[in-house]
């Protein structure tokens, strides 16, 4: 329990040094990116963003790491996701695997108005509510999105990686990486990691034009 404990702190306190933006995805020419790191971040755990299903009030998912890109209009916003889950075990990853799975209802994504009114981060004021460019003036209630597009990346202990490698196919929104890669120093800067984070873009399955 002890060691379970030590890695999920280890692994919190390596996505805190992760940008706003999900490392390796470009910006967009329009500077139409609404990303924010929503979870680990320095609120409160209750107040960090989170994912339900439709009408569930009980029943939430919590990743290890969680990004979201907002987009859309104030009529239509939607959201996008980048999820990082660190699996313990297969045990965990399948349980994981599960609630990210391909549905016939969208997720929902859950913001807290005092989240949403806190700063960007310690190096910049901005509230985040403006940030997400779906909001006329400062929430006073939980904003609830649509999940558009979903990706995660799963991290795996090594010999679990090694056998999941030679013998899965993963799904199209999912990536996987050896845990010791997700918790190195400064993994948010490997150029392995930006790679790999760059292929879920959801604008990468398309021929470039121009």
């Amino acid at each position: 329990m002890a060691a379970a404990h030590s890695l999920d702190q280890l692994v919190q306190d390596r996505l805190r040094d992760w940008p706003q933006r999900p490392p390796g995805l470009s910006a967009k020419p329009d500077g139409r990116d609404g990303w924010l790191r929503g979870r680990p971040s320095d609120t409160p755990e209750s107040n960090k963003p989170y994912l339900k299903l439709p009408g569930s009030d009980r029943f939430r998912t919590l990743p290890d790491g969680l990004w979201i890109n907002f987009g859309g209009s104030v009529r239509e916003p939607f959201v996008d996701i980048f999820a990082i889950e660190a699996c313990s075990s297969l045990t965990n990853l399948l349980d994981k695997r599960s609630r990210f799975a391909p549905s016939t209802h969208s997720l929902m994504v859950v913001c807290a108005p005092v989240w949403l009114l806190a700063p960007v981060s310690s190096n910049d004021p901005t509230p985040r509510w403006k940030v997400t460019r779906v909001l006329r003036a400062p929430p006073v209630e939980p904003l609830v999105l649509p999940v558009r597009d979903i990706k995660v990346m799963y991290a795996l202990k090594a010999r679990h990686y090694e056998g999941f490698a030679s013998s899965q196919v993963p799904h199209a929104h999912e990536y996987f990486v050896p845990m010791d890669a997700l918790t190195a120093k400064d993994a948010h800067q490997s150029k392995a990691i930006r790679s790999l984070v760059a292929r879920a873009a959801s604008d990468a399955n398309f021929l470039p034009t121009g």
